[in-house]
């Protein structure tokens, strides 16, 4: 890459960053700031009981041994809590402590109590990914409810988790904003909760003036996480149910704007989810990372909030306006389609060159996917993942509807336009600019439209274009067959139910592919690629 082009692609991605985030950015790179803490603040008890929160899974299996994204690795010095030969995000989760929040945790009690020991011991005051804000952030949390739950914390452990809640509250993620700057703030409200004083009465007011401003913006009035990704609503859904438990145990008043924002953000996670009760793959976004949404409700409802019954999506079309999706729902089958911006213009950093893609379900089960998500090291295969060619939807000229690059940025970005919906006739239709920069300034249209039979896809090309490809990813568990004309077939499910496929204008082939449902998980799976020939092709999903 040249030098100018390397300009130009930063300047694209950059222009559209907040000064905020700027400023931020230079501060932590300039300034250190004193995390002295001249006076240790005390803890208070809780005046409540605290009722229990997701449990996450297991992730100590040995002494010092930790299981995270589908892998495993064992402390054995102080070198190894930022092994450089371990990813970034496998780092990240080691020092977040969520095994003491695990399910069975209290049988592994005295390995949490000399790993809190060690940590402190081996992790000197702002050095390693441990002292980063997000992963102080995460711990703080961890260890308060470890506490809440009825372990002691010993004087020397309460004395580091003053230090760590007040270097956060000088090292807050303006730079980054999103789920990031909310995981600080609930950080700071724990801590603030926890210890009685001036500080801690500081961390109380400035998480709380966060959340405020961040939530107004981050949870839109259809109540999706303004990040468009199914797993980070899921997180920060968690997150502020979290701080209703953690308000209710002190006896403080909850805010009426976190319970507005839990209700809707519930509906709106339950209308993102499959038949399965699992979330669809849009954007950064696997299983096991965020809790469950079954989970994420029966916490809800373990609260006793104001909206206990369980949500359940309607039959028709559910249009989430303001994040940009549509939800198709009739008798059993269900298609999510994407029509959304990638995210903020000035936060996409979790965005994939996704634009007018779907999944589909059917029978229960999940037929046509997105790819999934399985690492975020930057290099080819976050690249690969994060491209269009990796989603259910079109490419042209082999390039990305988003210019996605690095590992969590995006210059040049697509803006879905021209949305139409006909409830009476179960069809939506969309266009975006994504490709309009391409010789030629070709756009990219889709129709999709479901009856009690068929599910059919309709994706027209407008302008001049070199190749256009549309791609259907099938769950691994669907097993394709094309009839001798090659545009054609079966497509059989685990239940031995059977789906017929077909190409009306287009040339099909049956290529392979990988699914990541998790990270640090590929598993082979199959795509209908279909050459997009005359401006225009079709492919039906039908059954009896």
């Amino acid at each position: 890459m040249t030098q100018l082009r390397r300009a130009l692609l930063y300047y694209r991605t950059v222009r559209h960053l907040r000064p905020v985030q700027l400023w931020a950015k230079v501060g932590l790179k300039i300034f250190r700031p004193n995390c002295s803490l001249s006076t240790i603040p005390k803890p208070v008890m809780a005046k409540r009981p605290w009722v229990a929160p997701v449990s996450k899974k297991v992730s100590l299996t040995e002494k010092y041994t930790f299981r995270f994204l589908n892998e495993t690795h064992s402390i054995t010095s102080r070198e190894d809590w930022d092994n450089p030969r371990w990813s970034k995000l496998w780092r990240y989760h080691l020092h977040y402590f969520d095994d003491l929040t695990a399910l069975r945790a209290d049988d592994r009690r005295f390995w949490h109590e000399g790993l809190i020991e060690r940590w402190i011991r081996e992790n000197p005051l702002k050095t390693g990914t441990g002292w980063e804000p997000y992963p102080i952030s995460k711990r703080i949390v961890n260890w308060v409810k470890w506490s809440l739950n009825g372990n002691r914390l010993q004087e020397r452990w309460i004395r580091s988790l003053a230090i760590q809640a007040y270097c956060l509250s000088k090292r807050l993620e303006y730079h980054l904003l999103g789920n990031h700057l909310l995981g600080n703030a609930k950080a700071l409200l724990f801590a603030g909760c926890f210890f009685s004083g001036r500080e801690p009465d500081r961390w109380i007011a400035l998480g709380s003036a966060i959340l405020e401003q961040q939530l107004t913006e981050q949870v839109l009035h259809d109540g999706g996480h303004f990040e468009r990704s199914t797993m980070y609503h899921a997180i920060v859904l968690e997150d502020l149910l979290d701080l209703v438990n953690l308000f209710r145990a002190y006896e403080k008043s909850v805010p009426l704007s976190w319970l507005e924002a839990i209700k809707k953000m519930r509906m709106w996670l339950t209308n993102m989810c499959h038949p399965d009760g699992e979330i669809a793959f849009f954007n950064d976004a696997a299983f096991k990372i965020a809790a469950m949404p079954s989970q994420v409700d029966e916490y809800a409802e373990r609260l006793e909030l104001p909206t206990t019954t369980r949500f359940v999506p309607a039959e028709g079309i559910t249009h989430l306006e303001e994040s940009g999706y549509v939800r198709l729902q009739r008798n059993g089958k269900v298609v999510l389609f994407d029509v959304a911006p990638v995210g903020p213009d000035y936060l996409p950093g979790h965005a994939h060159a996704d634009t007018l893609s779907f999944e589909f379900s059917i029978h229960g089960e999940r037929l046509v996917v997105n790819s999934g998500t399985s690492v975020y090291e930057e290099g080819a295969e976050r690249l690969r993942q994060r491209g269009t060619a990796a989603h259910s939807t079109v490419s042209i000229n082999a390039q990305n509807s988003s210019e996605v690059w690095g590992a969590f940025r995006v210059a040049r970005r697509a803006y879905p336009f021209d949305l139409r919906i006909d409830e009476n006739t179960m069809r939506v239709e969309c266009a975006h600019d994504g490709y309009r920069y391409l010789n030629g300034s070709p756009l990219h249209r889709r129709m999709v439209w479901m009856s009690d039979s068929k599910v059919s896809v309709r994706d027209v090309i407008g302008g001049k274009y070199d190749t256009a490809t549309a791609r259907f990813y099938l769950h691994p568990k669907v097993e394709v067959e094309s009839d001798n004309l090659g545009n054609g077939g079966q497509l059989r499910l685990s239940s031995g139910a059977r789906i017929s496929w077909s190409v009306r204008e287009g040339k099909s082939r049956i290529v392979g592919s990988t699914y990541h449902p998790e990270f640090g998980k590929a598993i082979p799976n199959k795509c209908i690629e279909v050459a997009i020939i005359a401006s225009t092709c079709e492919v039906e999903f039908s059954w009896a």
